[in-house]
């Protein structure tokens, strides 16, 4: 089951603002990425030093900056200076165990949005928490590790007749949460194939791995409507409100996005119906197992009590008895087991037992 609770023991006590990674890290090197491009230009490099990178943004041009890996608190620190982002918003972004939410400021917009990962060799989902904070010619991303869902916005950014090129950074923010809540439907389409292996399974020869993965499918579904949403808030406030950094032109495709987290969590939802209900086909199928158990040993149980009571009788060794001198008497005594027994079986055939 994967860790679901990042440990925030390094945050307490602290003062509010104070930046303070919470969350793993798998490499010591941060990347930045930079890419900046206009109708006629695009321009990509990767940097080490973020001084260097923010001096070779142009003002001409829509500058996307990414970052991965969050435990450089000195590159952190040294972006909100030159942004003038509030100490809060920098914590949060060190903060890994965010809910996706929305923060509006007079320069920029913060974002925070969970990229999901569905890893199908130990079938469960693996979260990132990626960060956006958009400014008029500024998009800046955080993401917490290297890689994520974002290939092929980067190579629609390198066409030379892409529509994207002429859009501002509002446009550039949409895809960017575009292209992670499209990758919800790729995790939404591995659970239910999931479900529909189970399924089958469950129809044919349920067992106690068929019980082990269908709780935890009900977890990662809970897991996967608790990152999604909170999303759904993030998008209706950009789709009802009026903010100056997004135009008007933007909210339909903001629009579109929050009619597809709804779409996805609905999906949710009936996946966990189905679940559920699967939770109690299986639950009824052990019970018919038993039952049958049952049934067959209270057949056999039924048939030996007339066969337990006569070997009963003459297993007393009394002096007077009269049958234990008798010539046929071993011969009668299976005789009359014998005709117990069918008649016990003939009984029990007419009551519909077997």
């Amino acid at each position: 089951m994967p860790k679901r609770i990042k440990s925030r023991k390094s945050k307490i006590g602290t003062a509010p603002g104070t930046l303070v990674h919470v969350g793993e890290h798998v490499s010591e090197d941060v990347k930045i990425t930079r890419i900046s491009y206009n109708k006629e230009n695009f321009n990509r490099a990767v940097y080490e030093d973020i001084e260097k990178c923010l001096s070779s943004c142009r003002d001409d041009s829509i500058n996307w900056i990414n970052i991965d890996e969050l435990h450089s608190i000195e590159i952190i620190s040294d972006i909100g200076k030159r942004f003038s982002i509030h100490p809060l918003i920098l914590e949060d972004i060190l903060n890994t165990t965010q809910r996706p939410k929305i923060d509006i400021d007079n320069n920029y917009i913060y974002i925070v949005v969970k990229m999901l990962y569905y890893d199908k060799s130990i079938k469960e989902i693996k979260s990132e928490q990626v960060s956006l904070i958009i400014f008029e010619n500024y998009i800046l991303s955080f993401q917490e590790f290297e890689g994520d869902v974002f290939d092929d916005l980067r190579r629609r950014l390198e066409l030379d007749k892409s529509n994207i090129r002429a859009k501002g950074t509002d446009y550039l923010a949409y895809s960017l949460i575009d292209s992670i809540v499209d990758s919800y439907f790729d995790i939404i389409e591995s659970i239910g194939n999931s479900i529909d292996t189970i399924e089958d399974i469950l129809m044919s020869n349920p067992s106690k791995k068929t019980l082990d993965d269908i709780y935890k499918l009900k977890r990662e579904l809970i897991f996967l409507r608790n990152s999604i949403w909170p999303l759904r808030e993030v998008l209706a406030k950009l789709v009802k409100s009026e903010y100056e950094l997004i135009e008007d032109k933007t909210v339909m495709f903001l629009r579109d996005v929050y009619d597809h987290t709804i779409e996805i969590v609905d999906i949710i939802e009936t996946y966990r119906d189905i679940l559920s209900g699967m939770l109690d086909t299986y639950l009824s199928s052990v019970s018919n197992k038993t039952n049958e158990i049952m049934k067959v040993l209270t057949i056999f149980s039924t048939i030996f009590i007339p066969l337990s009571f006569l070997t009963g009788i003459y297993g007393m060794n009394f002096e007077y008895m009269p049958e234990l001198k008798f010539k046929y008497g071993y011969l009668i005594f299976w005789i009359i087991t014998i005709a117990c027994t069918l008649s016990m079986i003939h009984y029990l055939r007419r009551k519909r037992w077997f």
